[in-house]
């Protein structure tokens, strides 16, 4: 920094009272913006009356001996802070097609929020926004521009992107991490460093203009998964006053948690791989060779487990039994989270096949799952068989969520039907198709892509944040910015009084009476009863073993 520059920002800091120990205010309306936190001053963007701040450390940097450990307190600094640009993402291989980053490079340093705020005073009260990202808790990034929060921001939302640790660098349980701990458990720390995030918003977020009373939280996928285990976390209950849910949940679901022992296990598995005899060998190995390890052809997959600290019990028990967050939540699934290839593989959708697949899966239930997900000729396959990968997938977890929270948790729930195809991709991108569960694959291939018969998993995530425009990759239509404008209203609505209904949108009743409503979102909204209440409640009398279904390559 130049001499001359810091005078005038030294001088400027004092005039305005924002030295530490001055009484500092916030000034969001200087150019460019600064504001005080607990760990001291930070410089942002402001650009069309939304200030950005972006890359703030809200814990200690997970590396060497904090590696798989709790998250630590959040470092302090003195002077001014920039914070005009992303924090580095989380270690990740490059798994999935629809990810674009735009933070600088990778790191286990990586636990970093961004906010985004329309506050010029910084005592405006407005109501927050934290947003999960997706990605099967091995991948994602709070730099994603699907969940950027200016679109929000300027509908008075100050939001919140949290990144997080990822795959074995946030879940790796370990008989000698157990050992270590003061709680008796390990794993767990991309959990702990979303709760950590929660309670830097809880301390700071009135610098910047928002209500820490008022803290909603929201993800897809993995995110709507870890919205869950903070509901049913002690660690975090208290941090928030509302829930959003897009897409899947911690209970009946592809990812549940382990019990300790069995996550142990699976780390002492991974220690083999990697060929580390000891803990401290483990730490002491770059983070590098620890991430190409994880993708080796047969290294476990980590999941969340019943650690003894932030899960004392399985989330679905912890739901059942009442003692979760009561607070108002928002949940719902798409039309087609998942494609008929899920059950099918390579092999063509005919009615015999189908028939043979459901007996497989569900024994002597086989001519009940027919019925529930009915199909007479080989034309209705593919359409009944992506009804049911799509709940094996994402719906029925989903659903199980919402029940939980519907009998026990004393608040609204409000749930949604996403239906909504994305349209065709743009010319200009180049060869590509749809991919995995909503994602894309470039480049010619000689497979023939799964039909699109329905709204994608992850699709709904730029509609409902108002994002269409950041994503480059579809030829958005004027019906896709009308649903988005619903969509992103009932968001609004919902994060700013914690009910979806308000002027101009579908009238949208709670589910949380015996009647189950539902907001069918479309290019034509509308509140119905559930059209498909037989087939969860079927779903949810079987064995519980026929209904997780053991795949772990999860969003």
């Amino acid at each position: 920094m130049k001499v001359e520059r810091f005078v005038k920002i030294w001088m400027g800091c004092v005039g305005l009272g924002l030295w530490p120990g001055l009484g500092v205010k916030a000034q969001l309306e200087a150019d460019p913006p600064i504001v005080r936190t607990e760990q001291g001053l930070l410089e942002g963007v402001s650009g069309s009356g939304i200030k950005t701040f972006k890359g703030i450390p809200f814990a200690a940097a997970p590396v060497g001996d904090l590696r798989w450990k709790p998250p630590g307190d959040a470092p302090v600094w003195t002077g001014i802070r920039k914070a005009d640009a992303f924090g580095p993402r989380a270690m990740q291989l490059s798994i999935y097609g629809d990810m674009f980053f735009r933070a600088s490079g990778m790191s286990e340093d990586c636990l970093y929020l961004n906010v985004w705020t329309p506050a010029s005073s910084g005592e405006e009260g407005y109501p927050v926004l934290v947003y999960f990202y997706g990605g099967g808790y091995r991948a994602g990034d709070g730099s994603e521009p699907r969940y950027d929060g200016e679109s929000m921001a300027r509908r008075g939302i100050v939001s919140v992107t949290v990144n997080y640790r990822l795959g074995v660098f946030g879940f790796m349980a370990h008989p000698e991490l157990t050992a270590e701990s003061n709680h008796a458990g390990s794993g767990n720390y991309a959990l702990m460093d979303q709760a950590a995030a929660l309670a830097w918003v809880r301390n700071n977020i009135h610098y910047f203009g928002g209500d820490p009373q008022r803290v909603t939280i929201a993800g897809e996928s993995c995110g709507a998964r870890s919205v869950c285990a903070q509901m049913a976390s002690p660690l975090s209950k208290d941090l928030f006053s509302a829930a959003i849910g897009e897409s899947g949940a911690l209970m009946n679901s592809t990812i549940v948690p382990l019990s300790l022992s069995d996550a142990e296990a699976l780390g002492l598995a991974f220690a083999r791989l990697a060929g580390g005899k000891t803990l401290k060998e483990l730490r002491g190995m770059p983070a590098e060779e620890i991430l190409e390890t994880s993708g080796l052809e047969g290294a476990p997959y980590f999941p969340p487990n019943v650690d003894n600290y932030f899960f004392p019990d399985y989330p679905s028990r912890i739901f059942a039994e009442g003692k979760q967050a009561k607070v108002p939540l928002l949940v719902g699934w798409n039309s087609m989270e998942m494609n008929h290839m899920f059950l099918f593989g390579q092999l063509e959708p005919t009615l015999d096949r189908y028939r043979r697949v459901l007996e497989e899966l569900y024994g002597s239930h086989a001519m009940e799952a027919l019925q529930m997900y009915p199909a007479q000729t080989d034309g209705e396959v593919v359409r009944a068989a992506t009804d049911l990968a799509g709940d094996r997938f994402a719906g029925f977890n989903t659903w199980k969520w919402m029940e939980l929270h519907r009998e026990t948790g004393e608040s609204p729930v409000f749930r949604y039907f996403y239906a909504r195809p994305r349209p065709a991709m743009r010319s200009e991108i180049g060869p590509a198709s749809p991919g995995f569960a909503g994602g894309i694959v470039r480049g010619e291939t000689s497979e023939e892509p799964p039909a699109v018969v329905g709204a994608v998993h992850s699709a709904e995530i730029e509609y409902a944040l108002g994002n269409l425009s950041t994503n480059r990759v579809y030829d958005w239509q004027p019906e896709d910015f009308r649903v988005s404008d619903v969509m992103q209203g009932f968001f609004e609505n919902f994060i700013r009084s914690h009910d979806p209904n308000g002027p101009g949108l579908p009238s949208w009743p709670a589910a949380n009476e015996d009647i189950r409503w539902q907001m069918h979102l479309d290019a034509e909204s509308h509140s119905e009863l559930d059209p498909h209440a037989e087939r969860y409640d079927w779903l949810d009398r079987l064995p519980p073993a026929l209904t997780h279904t053991p795949d772990p390559a999860i969003r």
